[in-house]
């Protein structure tokens, strides 16, 4: 009998996921309420089931019988995933720790419970609540939902006259209507990416990126692409690594995959701004499969088929390389994407475009503003960090 998997979500992110479990020969199940996904086409079987509403992925997974349930390269899907695995007994990370990780107040009460290195930070609902509590705050402060993804609804203030607008945003992407205020964190260096993967609790694997923004988009907070390897010493490497062990010690957590957002200051502290359970996306599992040949995809389809992964090790990248979203600074019709010859020549590894010429597009303001995708390379660090800092030079995007 051929096992079954669920796949929460059909995203163009996804498909790598979808295309995986059918090349490790699973029959593949794919659910989310948008019906024109690129992913559902790869798939034996699509059921228009929101990715969020885990009591109904909860009844389909229970009527089609599953054997594994995946989010990959999501969020808002990850408790769902982790909530039906722990309700049928399934492969999967502890439901309650899912939560923690995935609702940005309780991920900050938790860090700051635990003596880890944390920006004061609070949630509420309601703009009254904020405005009552908001001189506890250093200034700058950041305003987010306490459960969006893609960076979508992020907003930087100086000055309380700007707090309500910012919460109004804010809500706007927050399903569970809610938001969380904290103090700005100066970065030393690049803001630290990447996906890492533990196997029975332990951080065996994890390949570290510099994040990369576009401080002229519509919202400079959304990353356009991140670049490996982290230009760092080694020592912050491990340092890193050594305080996501203790979170995830402390946290129970089994076998999986991670997408990491962290920052250092110039104190050498580790800030963990995040630790989303699952995989990163923006491509970020193939660029590390270029770099290090290891196939953390095949590794999360597998783990949530209760596969044994134990032969996971430790590879450090080799060369240079990142993933860039192709993205414009404003809304229009797209007329066309042009690149630099030298760069088509030398860096170009992979291309695709998800919007076609005389298609309406928006304004980089989230992960949805993403036109296409591209995996590059270069020959050395200073190559690649400097083409990324200044992607304007290389690829233009014209709308009208």
């Amino acid at each position: 009998m051929q096992k079954k998997v669920l796949l929460l979500g059909g995203s163009h992110f996804q498909v790598p996921s979808v295309k995986k479990a059918k090349e490790l020969g699973y029959y593949t199940i794919t659910c989310d309420y948008l019906p024109d996904n690129p992913g559902h086409k790869y798939a034996d079987e699509y059921h228009n089931v929101s990715t969020t509403d885990k009591e109904a992925v909860l009844k389909l997974a229970k009527d089609l019988k599953i054997d594994g349930i995946v989010c990959y390269a999501s969020d808002p899907a990850a408790p769902t995933a982790a909530y039906v695995a722990e309700k049928m007994g399934l492969p999967g990370q502890p439901y309650k720790s899912v939560e923690i990780l995935s609702n940005k107040d309780l991920f900050r009460k938790f860090l700051t419970e635990n003596n880890f290195n944390v920006p004061r930070a609070r949630g509420y609902c309601s703009v009254d609540e904020a405005i009552k509590d908001f001189s506890n705050f250093k200034l700058p402060v950041m305003v987010k939902p306490v459960d969006s993804s893609g960076s979508k609804g992020v907003a930087k203030i100086s000055d309380i006259k700007n707090l309500e607008s910012a919460i109004k945003y804010a809500l706007n992407f927050s399903r569970n209507k809610r938001f969380i205020i904290e103090e700005y964190v100066e970065k030393f260096g690049y803001q630290i990416a990447g996906d890492g993967f533990s196997v029975d609790g332990k951080l065996v694997f994890r390949c570290f990126a510099n994040e990369h923004f576009n401080l002229k988009a519509g919202n400079p907070f959304v990353p356009i692409g991140e670049s490996w390897p982290y230009n760092m010493p080694m020592h912050i490497h491990d340092k890193i690594h050594n305080e996501t062990q203790r979170l995830l010690d402390l946290l129970g957590m089994k076998t999986g995959a991670y997408n990491f957002d962290v920052r250092i200051d110039k104190d050498e502290n580790v800030i963990l701004m995040e630790l989303g359970p699952r995989n990163g996306g923006n491509l970020i599992a193939q660029v590390i499969e270029y770099a290090t040949g290891v196939d953390t995809v095949k590794y999360t389809i597998e783990s949530a088929m209760g596969k044994d992964c134990s032969d996971l090790k430790m590879v450090e990248p080799n060369g240079f390389w990142s993933c860039f979203m192709v993205h414009s600074k404003k809304a229009g019709i797209l007329k066309s994407v042009e690149f630099s010859d030298e760069f088509k020549k030398n860096n170009i590894v992979e291309f695709e475009m998800m919007y076609n010429k005389g298609d309406k597009v928006d304004s980089f303001n989230g992960s949805n503003g993403t036109l296409g995708t591209m995996i590059l390379k270069y020959s050395s660090m200073d190559e690649m960090l400097t083409k990324m800092d200044n992607m304007d030079d290389f690829v233009k995007v014209m709308v009208e």
